[in-house]
């Protein structure tokens, strides 16, 4: 009987169980406090995983919508980095098959910690129809303006693809590639092809600003990732742009005009 059983062995069932079960009927009439906490903390599990499971549902949804036949591979297109005084902007093309249930829990790169960005950048990989990432350095963002150059990071990222998509879907962007394409306000948060294209895009350019602060500690990249933080803002004061910097972007802008003016 499950009455007979201890707190400690209920709690340790209920470590196991995935659905609902008949015998969990019983724990509702227990008057046992530590038998409710138990309880009550499976369901809450429970309904969170459902949840994420819905949600995953519904972006895989929402991709298969924008098919124009059965079966025809679809493109999430993401960016990251478009804001930073520093680094590159990486942008990321990604197709997926059909049903992913390795992926459950992917969301926009922003909602989730770095270590679960890597894990899940390698469950990307190893599941992806195809993927491709394209870095634009801060050369060419100074030279194209950030918009363009986003842009054609985009479009290369497509191009890069070793399986060309049906129809591709990205995030806030309008781009010209050999296929049709549709921009998508908040595409990471309701696209699965999306969410994972923003994941690559991240955990590529975090790798890239972790590398840029070995070389140039001062600016402390590897906790900034080229944002301007006071932090990084009170570097700049100090030790002036360095090559990687955006000087189209403000306060870099004024800070080399300013010096231009004293010489």
């Amino acid at each position: 009987m499950i009455r007979l059983k201890t707190i400690k062995e209920i709690t340790e069932r209920l470590t196991h169980v995935k659905e609902p079960e008949s015998w969990m009927e019983v724990l509702e009439q227990d008057s046992r406090t530590g038998v409710q906490n138990a309880l009550s903390r499976w369901k809450r599990q429970y309904e969170k995983r459902k949840a994420i499971e819905h949600n995953h549902m519904l972006k895989e949804a929402f991709d298969r919508s924008y098919a124009p036949f059965e079966g025809a591979l679809i493109a999430g297109v993401d960016e990251a980095g478009r804001g930073p005084l520093a680094g590159p902007v990486v942008t990321a093309a990604v197709i997926l098959p059909r049903e992913t249930p390795e992926l459950i829990g992917l969301d926009d790169s922003k909602a989730i910690s770095k270590a679960e960005r890597e894990r899940l950048a390698e469950q990307i990989k190893s599941v992806a129809i195809a993927y491709s990432a394209h870095i634009q350095s801060a050369h060419m963002i100074d030279d194209m303006n950030i918009y363009a150059a986003t842009r054609d990071s985009m479009e290369q990222a497509v191009e890069g693809l070793t399986v060309n998509p049906d129809f591709v879907i990205v995030d806030a962007m309008k781009l010209a590639v050999n296929c049709p394409t549709e921009s998508v306000i908040k595409g990471d948060a309701l696209s699965l092809a999306v969410a994972a294209a923003s994941i690559i895009a991240k955990t590529t350019r975090d790798a890239i600003m972790d590398d840029l602060h070995n070389d140039f500690p001062m600016y402390n990249f590897k906790k900034n990732a080229g944002y301007g933080t006071g932090e990084h803002v009170l570097a700049l004061q100090k030790h002036g742009p360095c090559e990687h910097h955006r000087t189209t972007f403000e306060p870099v802008k004024s800070m080399l005009d300013g010096g231009r003016k004293n010489r």
